[in-house]
C-alpha cells in the first residue's frame, strides 16, 4: 500500500487534543517540517511527549499548540540557551509541565509498548518529581515487598518521526543515533514518517540493512528533504546557527506566523 502523501495531509490527520510523541533529541533529527505544519494548521490542546526536546517544543509553545508536555529535558542546548517560549508558557500556566527524568519518559513509553498500565522504576525515592507529577505513584513489589516508584504508561495517539530513508509503504531506516524513536513507534497508536529520501520499494528486502520501523506501524509517509532543518540530521546536515538565532529573537506568535507565511523555514 502506497502511504506517500503531502505534509498537509499527514498533519491534518492529527486531531486537536491528541497526545503526540516527537522523535529526535534536542536539536538533532527532530521532525521540524511536521512541527511547522502543526503550527500552520493551528492545532490546539496537544499533549506532547518528548524525552529531550528543544526547538520543536519551543516552537509549538510559541504557536500556542500545547496544553501539556511530558519530558525530561527541554533546551536549545548550551550554544543557544533556554527554550524561552516554553519556559514562559509554563510560568504563565498555559502549558502544564509534567516533569520527568528522561528515563521515566522512556519507562512510560515502554509500558505502553508492552501493553501494561505502568512501569516500576528506581531512583525516585527521594525525588521531588513524585510530588509535582501526577504520573508517578508508589507500587509494592509483590514478591519481595520493596516499595518502588511507578510511572504511568504514555501511549501517544501518534508519533511523528523524521528518518533518513523510507519507502512508500512505510518501511524506514534511521542512520546514526536512533534516540527513543523506535520505542515511540512501538508505543504509539500510529506513526507519521517524514523522510529525507524516498527509496525504491525493495530497498530493505534486498539489502543487509533492514528497516528500523516496519510498514505496518506507519500511517503516512512524507517526502521531506531538510525535514529536520534548522536542526541537524545525521549524515546530511548540521544545525543552522543563523536560522536558530533568528528564531530565538521572535517574541510572539504573530512573528512566527509571519515567518511561516513568507514560506521560510524557521
Amino acid at each position: 500500500m502506497n502511504k506517500l502523501c503531502s505534509i498537509q495531509e499527514a498533519i491534518a490527520s492529527i486531531s486537536d487534543g491528541a497526545m503526540i510523541a516527537l522523535g529526535g533529541n534536542t536539536l538533532n533529527r527532530a521532525p521540524m517540517e511536521a512541527v511547522l505544519e502543526i503550527v500552520r494548521q493551528r492545532k490546539r490542546h496537544l499533549r506532547l511527549v518528548k524525552t529531550a526536546g528543544g526547538l520543536d517544543v519551543d516552537l509549538l509553545s510559541l504557536g500556542e499548540c500545547l496544553d501539556s508536555v511530558d519530558a525530561g529535558f527541554i533546551s536549545l542546548e548550551t550554544e543557544y540557551g533556554l527554550a524561552q517560549h516554553y519556559r514562559k508558557a509554563v510560568q504563565a500556566g498555559s502549558i502544564k509541565a509534567n516533569e520527568h527524568a528522561c528515563y521515566t519518559v522512556i519507562s512510560a513509553l515502554r509500558a505502553a509498548a508492552y501493553g501494561i498500565p505502568f512501569m516500576p522504576v528506581r531512583g525516585l525515592q527521594v525525588s521531588d518529581l513524585r510530588r509535582v507529577n501526577d504520573y508517578f505513584a508508589d507500587v509494592k513489589d509483590p514478591f519481595g515487598g520493596e516499595m518502588l516508584a511507578a510511572v504511568k504508561a504514555l501511549r501517544p495517539d501518534v508519533a511523528v518521526i523524521h528518518v533518513q530513508q523510507a519507502d512508500v509503504k512505510g518501511n524506514a531506516m534511521i542512520e546514526g543515533p536512533k534516540y527513543d524513536d523506535l520505542l515511540m513507534s512501538r508505543a504509539a497508536k500510529r506513526v507519521i514518517l517524514t523522510a529525507e529520501t524516498i527509496v525504491e520499494d525493495n530497498r530493505f528486502s534486498r539489502s543487509d540493512a533492514k528497516a528500523d520501523i516496519p510498514h505496518f506501524m506507519v500511517a503516512h509517509v512524507v517526502r521531506a528533504r531538510l525535514g529536520a532543518f534548522p536542526g541537524s540530521c545525521y549524515g546530511a546536515y548540521e544545525p543552522d546557527e543563523q536560522t536558530i538565532r533568528r528564531y530565538a529573537e521572535l517574541t510572539d506568535a504573530d512573528g512566527l506566523r509571519t515567518m511561516i507565511g513568507e514560506g521560510r523555514k524557521v
